[in-house]
């Protein structure tokens, strides 16, 4: 079993990744319920003297924070906030990804800035560790009061309402509560504020993408190095010292990590015709090296947010200070986001484009890489597929963080827009994953035309395994599924 231990202050990506192991478990240790608890005592301890209004704990919230609210409703104000901003519309959120809301509204509320209870946060411990994932849409959030609409429907369940999705089937959360023993809480004063101000919903969807953009970064040069190779490519474009005059981090390697794919094929070593190789090929170091720096970027901004209380307003307990501030604004992520959704584009677009050269008829390879082209169509259309897929990323690729629009009468008149830079993301990481199966597809059927030649030994073992899946292409046959399957290789592919 692995854990995540709540208790580490600043956890590291490779902590994160634990979060994507079905059998990890949240723990809330001794320290983090110290850090809550002093938190709530001295919020309760405040609020026996407290005669200056606080913004959303004695008083309404957005427009309505000049609203002052009688100490004997400061419970039913904060049940009502998550009930009436639990407006979230469109398709739900996978289980994978509201898993990673629930770990991270938990370790954002652990650092004792936000006001919580410790049974309330003990219960989104509960949820994570017993599978009960809270149904939650992807649209209503403006990146700013935090992702207030998908977080109020996180928290429905607390109080008994809701829904949640509990061993793979949707059923109402009052009824999955009975089976645990679980009564609906009771909230205290500013504890709806501390669930719904945050970002969380934007960075499970940052990390979602991080965690698999990493690995279809890597994916993305073995594909290349197999389709360089069956191209007839030069390995001259990855010298070392090339890279070395221009010393962007993720070029170098890039150019490094090519080499080390190809060493050893008697393709790349053989004589070539060509003095050249298109852009795609050559300058596969610059183009992923790019995007690499780029996701290196974005992991940075991920896991400081990670590694951060983002609800609104911020108690400080040791400096005697409640402040209403704006921790919950996504600017960081949504700017990140998109910058990520762009490297990652990147990636499929030149992937494509080292497609469409070796179904071209060069190099000695046959058009459209099938042997008896005109009656059969080959790899004609794949690549028309592929296409489709890189056009949409690109259109996923317009920025969501350039965008904003007055809501709560002006109150809150620059939001981030970075729940849908977050969702767009998303997409655009699912798409590489098609394009990548696609050139692999192509990659591996014009690498067995130029049989009995070997490429080099990783090579081999990766195209093997392929094969395992994916078959050769004699003659025109359904290809769709071989595509589809050539997907699932990718997805359960280890590096």
């Amino acid at each position: 079993m692995n854990i995540f231990n709540i208790d580490i202050k600043q956890h590291t990506f490779e902590d994160v990744e634990l979060l994507f192991e079905k059998d990890c478990k949240l723990v809330l240790g001794e320290e983090s319920v110290a850090r809550i608890q002093k938190c709530r005592d001295y919020l309760d301890k405040r609020m026996e003297s407290q005669v200056e209004p606080i913004y959303g704990v004695t008083t309404g919230f957005g427009s309505l924070c000049n609203v002052s609210v009688d100490k004997e409703n400061l419970s039913q104000l904060q049940k009502n906030l998550v009930m009436s901003h639990a407006c979230g519309v469109g398709e739900e959120v996978s289980e994978e990804i509201v898993r990673l809301m629930l770990a991270l509204k938990v370790k954002s509320l652990a650092y004792g800035f936000s006001g919580a209870q410790v049974k309330t946060v003990q219960r989104l411990v509960d949820f994570f560790n017993e599978g009960v994932y809270p149904v939650v849409y992807k649209q209503g959030s403006l990146g700013a009061s935090g992702d207030l609409a998908p977080l109020a429907n996180m928290c429905l369940p607390l109080l008994g309402l809701g829904e949640v999705n509990y061993k793979g089937e949707r059923r109402p959360a009052a009824e999955v509560n009975a089976i645990f023993g679980w009564e609906p809480l009771t909230l205290a004063s500013k504890e709806g504020l501390a669930l719904l101000n945050g970002t969380q919903f934007m960075l499970a969807h940052a990390i979602w993408s991080l965690h698999h953009a990493k690995k279809l970064s890597l994916l993305a040069d073995q594909i290349g190095a197999v389709s360089l190779d069956a191209f007839d490519g030069r390995l001259e474009p990855f010298t070392d010292g090339v890279h070395q005059v221009r010393p962007h981090g993720g070029q170098i390697e890039t150019a490094a990590r090519m080499r080390e794919l190809l060493a050893g094929s008697q393709m790349i070593a053989r004589a070539k015709e060509h003095v050249q190789d298109p852009y795609s090929f050559r300058c596969i170091p610059q183009v992923h090296g790019a995007s690499k720096d780029a996701i290196g970027y974005a992991e940075k901004v991920f896991i400081t947010e990670l590694n951060s209380a983002t609800d609104n307003p911020t108690i400080l307990p040791d400096e005697d200070l409640i402040v209403s501030a704006g921790n919950f604004h996504g600017q960081p992520l949504a700017l990140a986001l998109d910058f990520l959704a762009i490297a990652v584009a990147e990636l499929g677009s030149i992937s494509e484009r080292r497609t469409y050269q070796l179904i071209s008829g060069k190099r000695g390879l046959p058009s459209f890489l099938v042997a008896h082209s005109g009656l059969n169509s080959g790899f004609m259309i794949p690549q028309y597929a592929q296409a489709s897929v890189v056009s949409q990323n690109k259109q996923f690729c317009t920025p969501a963080c350039v965008d904003t629009i007055d809501s709560s009468q002006g109150q809150e008149d620059h939001v981030s827009m970075g729940a849908n830079a977050a969702t767009k993301c998303v997409n655009v990481v699912l798409n590489l994953e098609k394009i990548l199966a696609i050139e692999l597809f192509n990659g591996a059927q014009a690498l067995d035309f130029r049989r009995p030649l070997k490429s080099s030994p990783v090579l081999e073992k990766f195209v093997a395994q392929y094969r395992e899946v994916v078959p050769f292409i004699e003659e025109d046959e359904v290809m769709y599924t071989h595509m589809a399957n050539s997907v699932k290789f990718i997805r359960n592919y280890s590096l």
